[in-house]
């Protein structure tokens, strides 16, 4: 880069204004597109930091295109004329000062003469620094003195290079203008040599980046906030599968209720988690024999994912299981968790299905809230036990929560689920893909089997919400 005071040599030959001006052309329609972008991602949810991240990095892209857009003007308008106020020959207009409220003007240059000890700076660096036109230019001795301490080294080491070693410049340091404001600039120069070869001056450009260093700051932020949020995701995660693990009934396979006896019942149940979230919902199945011989069946779900859903459902599940080991009817039963719900700290809204089986009598008493009932499937055919009266747990205050009674017969096959299974973006909401597994259901020899039927039917990757399932199959 040539000093303009000291150049001995050809001045460079701008390239043709042409070519310069559909430079600029296409920079500007860039930078309108990435504006848009910018704009459309400042619609959504601020507290989205994957969002946030986003809109920074499109900040930092505008930042980019400006500056580029500025140094293509300077490029097209060539060495800055005469300044502001100079007089014109006579009889011609004074020229207009192309950097009048332009954004060239973050862009200065200086030339400090050793020979001399003089120092000559552009208008534009003077508006950088923040010091009036008619003041004396800072020398080297004095430039650290505006900088902030701890950046005093690097401008030093920058300019020893440049005179003592005769290395081209190009460092960051940050100022403090007169008003007290900071500014973050980007300098790059080299040595000016004389006819002998020796260092005669230091010409330099210097930029001010400070807008483009707080758009950079605010990615490097966004996408730390990024980073600490999927951090707490996982641990999340991480940690209500655990909770989940410890809730939920301790057996896999197949469980034998009551283990002797006629009319027992083969167990089988299955968690499908959610393909489309990674979190884990308050989703619960359960199955156990109660001190009177009977059997109890529940599936259930409560509002929200993480570790509030599944706190929240171990706390009912575990009321659950010990109104039903002190014998509450199943109706009554749901009238007490809604209670429970209504009274906890943390609201929450929730389905449940309660079943209970008398083996000596093959007969099965229920009650839900708001949850889809259980399917019955006999002889190859399938339909659902229309469902007594109950709202959701936590709608109301004193609901009153009815309940049925079915017989059961030997081979039957009850499904119990909540609604997460059944709910897929393929079909809409409905029961009618489970109720076409009955044929599957009449050739299986084991609960077992009929989970293994639902899962591979309801096992892809188009379910919407995790979900729970609950196979019970009547002995002999």
């Amino acid at each position: 880069m040539p000093s303009p005071l000291f150049a001995d040599r050809p001045a460079p030959q701008l390239p043709p204004h042409d070519a310069v001006d559909d430079l600029i052309d296409r920079t500007r329609r860039l930078r309108g597109d990435v504006d848009a972008v910018r704009r459309d991602a400042a619609m959504f949810d601020e507290d989205d930091p994957q969002l946030r991240w986003q809109r920074a990095l499109c900040e930092l892209a505008v930042h980019h295109l400006d500056t580029l857009g500025e140094h293509l003007g300077q490029l097209r308008a060539g060495l800055p004329g005469p300044p502001s106020g100079a007089s014109a020959p006579e009889g011609e207009e004074a020229p207009e000062d192309p950097r009048a409220g332009s954004l060239l003007s973050r862009v200065g240059s200086a030339e400090w003469n050793l020979l001399t000890d003089e120092s000559s700076w552009s208008e534009e660096l003077y508006e950088i620094f923040g010091r009036p036109l008619d003041s004396t230019p800072l020398s080297l001795d004095d430039l650290p003195s505006v900088l902030l301490p701890e950046d005093q080294p690097v401008l030093t080491a920058m300019v020893t290079g440049c005179l003592v070693d005769g290395r081209p410049m190009d460092g960051e340091f940050r100022i403090v203008r007169p008003d007290g404001g900071t500014r973050t600039l980007h300098m790059t120069g080299e040595p000016v040599l004389d006819a002998e070869g020796c260092t005669a001056s230091m010409w330099a450009v210097l930029r001010d980046v400070s807008e483009l260093r707080r758009s950079e700051q605010a990615v490097t932020r966004s996408r730390a906030s990024v980073q600490r949020e999927e951090h707490i995701e996982r641990t999340e995660h991480r940690m209500a599968v655990e909770l989940q693990e410890t809730v939920l009934p301790p057996w896999r396979g197949s469980l034998r209720l009551p283990p002797q006896g006629p009319g027992a019942l083969d167990i089988a149940a299955h968690y499908l988690p959610s393909a489309s979230s990674g979190l884990i919902g308050g989703d619960w199945y359960d199955a156990m024999e109660l001190p009177d011989g009977r059997t109890l069946l529940t599936v259930g779900d409560l509002t929200g994912h993480g570790i509030p859903a599944t706190s929240a459902m171990a706390m009912l599940l575990g009321a659950l299981r010990g109104m039903a080991v002190a014998g509450i009817e199943p109706g009554a039963l749901m009238g007490h968790l809604n209670q429970v719900l209504e009274t906890s700290i943390q609201p929450a809204l929730g389905s449940a299905l309660c079943c209970r089986f008398d083996p000596e009598t093959s007969v099965l008493s229920w009650a839900q809230a708001g949850h889809p009932p259980p399917v019955l499937f006999r002889g190859g055919t399938g339909r659902l036990l229309p469902p007594p009266d109950g709202i959701l747990l936590g709608a109301a205050p004193q609901a009153v929560f009815e309940q049925d009674e079915v017989r059961l017969f030997p081979g039957d096959v009850l499904v119990l689920h909540t609604d997460g299974l059944t709910r897929r973006g393929d079909r809409g909401a409905g029961p009618e893909a489970l109720l076409a597994l009955a044929p599957r259901f009449a050739e299986a020899r084991t609960a077992q089997e009929c989970v293994r039927c639902v899962v591979e039917e309801f096992g892809g990757t188009e379910r919407l919400d995790d979900a729970c399932v609950l196979v019970a199959r009547i002995g002999a």
